[in-house]
């Protein structure tokens, strides 16, 4: 079998800024790490890999010469192989266009039997790139999945709804996305770290995937961020302080008033 993992560089959501003429996330100079959420799409990977020792994991992302970093730390973790689409021609991409390059990434390296997302990124927090990469590539998709297992040539996999546990069997190809149900990553060895620091990541570039510079970045996306503010509070509340038993039955009286006169 041959897996494929999404993986994203992104900002630490502690130093993120937003640029708010562009309206996309400033890069330089934040710490960048390794989206959370995709680590446990490589867990999900290496668990079915490991029930079927021949399967293979290439690690595929999108993003700055720095995702190289991000990519080394993904084959450290058990990847087998990596590559990053790099082109400037793809940045300020909204999800529809980001869909557009990695699906053609994933059909340039492939076939894959299975592609692997996280449920989404914590710096555009949409969730969305995974199923459209499916629908770009005409794969069967699974969202929010929190169990996979191989079964007869297919993917079983298990999704938690509000309300119940569904279970799913995929025709392959399928594109799933997980959440951290599926569980924990470990931490990478010695030996995967120096053998990860030795590689080389390969880069491709938009002209590689034969894409047209006017359907991808910001003139192929179709949606925009058109303002950034910060909210203010409007809020003006009646503060109630309680000193002693006089002051409580104000206090219990105030709050009793205000909760009837919000019911009527």
């Amino acid at each position: 079998m041959r897996l494929a993992v999404l993986v994203k560089q992104v900002p630490d959501t502690r130093t993120v800024r937003m640029d708010e003429k562009t309206g996309t996330v400033v890069r330089d100079g934040a710490e960048a790490i390794v989206n959370p959420l995709d680590l446990y799409a490589l867990q999900a990977a290496l668990k079915l890999k490991s029930c079927c020792p021949e399967t293979t994991i290439t690690a595929i992302s999108m993003g700055p010469p720095s995702a190289e970093k991000a990519l080394k730390e993904v084959l450290a973790l058990g990847a087998d192989d990596a590559f990053l689409v790099c082109d400037r021609a793809a940045a300020g991409s909204d999800t529809m266009a980001t869909a557009k390059i990695l699906a053609a990434a994933v059909a340039s390296s492939g076939p894959y039997d299975l592609v692997v997302t996280g449920e989404r990124a914590t710096d555009g927090d949409t969730g969305q790139v995974g199923p459209e990469i499916a629908s770009a590539a005409g794969m069967g998709l699974a969202t929010f999945v929190c169990s996979l297992k191989w079964e007869d040539g297919s993917i079983v996999a298990e999704r938690k709804t509000e309300t119940e546990i569904e279970k799913w069997k995929l025709a392959l190809p399928a594109l799933v996305s997980v959440t951290k149900a599926v569980g924990e990553i470990g931490l990478p060895t010695l030996a995967g770290k120096m053998a990860a620091r030795r590689r080389a990541v390969p880069v491709k570039n938009t002209a590689d995937l034969k894409l047209d510079p006017e359907t991808i970045g910001l003139s192929g996306s179709p949606t925009r961020v058109v303002k950034i503010f910060h909210p203010s509070l409007t809020r003006h509340g009646e503060r109630c302080v309680v000193l002693d038993e006089a002051s409580l039955d104000k206090a219990v009286a105030t709050i009793a008033e205000f909760v009837k006169g919000g019911a009527k």
